[in-house]
């Protein structure tokens, strides 16, 4: 037998009108803390189930957002989205979720079709430097958060990691264990993480008084190892002159980098040092497990999700400004002393 409404108000002894008022988080509020957990309490039991529909007639809401997501195989982004999810299930929100396959025309096809079935607003984790979607929901005034990724108009707020600081602190790092000769394998420059860190890495190059031309720099076609193996091929063919550590634009990339020493014979981190970024699930588990920057992604969806409730609820106009979370260095295997 379905629950009602008057069967949890019923069971917890207060009106209907106030069972209501505590499980809506919009007005929640209004009633007395003590009687919002003993209604929610009940409400668990009895396995109430909302209508949204009548909420959202109520209320000019659909509680539905549209969340996109360049590709859910990489590991990078499930923490993202469990972070989304949590903030706004909780708050009576369900996340309706399309995957673009980094793809601009296939981003804004799906865009079309979340809008369509009036998503209150949005969470990118698809942006390009330039994009059209953005631009959209701008012109459209429609709440929005960007996650991981910016774009050069500042449209829209954006939360990220402080990829500057990464770079800076990696190439810090590893002149201090004595390498000059830093070589970065960057990710595609479309998307904003994989051009911020290049800029990065030419800006530390030159402020760390090294020189440029031993610090060499190789864009990756993709995100994937085999990206990285290929791009990483020039690097280490020529013995007197390859670098004696490669940055790498993600973990992906890094990996796909060490299987090209390990196939040439070049051992690392003796004779080469690699570092990634993001710490995807299983970096510490891999010979020689890798040094890398722990992105968090879990806390990016969360404080991405929060400023799109208070978008849409009203109680907070965010800037269409970058939140850059910090990134601690993990230091593992994959990086030592440059080979004298």
């Amino acid at each position: 037998m379905v629950s009602t409404l008057a069967d949890v108000a019923r069971a917890a002894g207060v009106h209907p009108g106030t069972a209501s008022k505590a499980l809506n988080p919009d007005s929640r509020h209004l009633v007395a803390a003590v009687t919002v957990q003993r209604v929610r309490e009940i409400a668990a039991e009895l396995d109430y189930q909302p209508n949204s529909f009548a909420r959202g007639l109520r209320t000019s809401r659909s509680f539905t957002i549209g969340l996109l997501v360049p590709d859910l195989t990489n590991p990078l982004f499930p923490p993202i989205v469990r972070g989304i999810e949590e903030v706004l299930g909780a708050a009576g929100y369900s996340a309706l979720i399309v995957n673009t396959d980094n793809d601009a025309k296939k981003e804004m096809q799906l865009f079309m079709t979340l809008l369509s079935r009036r998503c209150d607003g949005f969470i990118l984790a698809t942006a390009f430097r330039q994009d059209p979607v953005v631009e959209a929901i701008s012109k459209r005034n429609i709440p929005a958060v960007l996650v991981n990724r910016s774009t050069e108009s500042h449209l829209l707020p954006a939360v990220a990691g402080d990829e500057v600081a990464e770079v800076r602190d990696a190439i810090k790092y590893l002149v201090k264990l004595g390498h000059r000769r830093i070589a970065h394998v960057a990710s595609p420059q479309n998307l904003s993480p994989g051009y911020i860190r290049h800029r990065a890495f030419l800006t530390t190059i030159r402020d760390l008084g090294l020189e440029p031309e031993e610090c060499p720099v190789v864009v990756a076609t993709g995100f994937n190892e085999a990206a990285g193996e290929a791009a990483s091929k020039e690097l280490v063919s020529h013995s007197t002159s390859r670098p004696t550590a490669i940055l790498a634009g993600n973990d992906q990339l890094a990996i796909g980098v060490m299987d090209r020493l390990s196939t040439t014979g070049i051992k690392c981190p003796e004779d080469i040092s690699v570092i990634g970024f993001n710490d995807i699930p299983r970096m510490d588990r891999i010979n020689p497990a890798l040094t890398t920057f722990a992105l968090p992604k879990h806390e990016m969806g969360v404080k991405a999700a929060q400023i799109l409730q208070a978008w849409i609820e009203g109680t907070s106009i965010p800037e269409p400004s970058t939140i850059y979370l910090p990134c601690p260095l993990i230091i593992r295997d994959s990086t030592g002393p440059a080979p004298s």
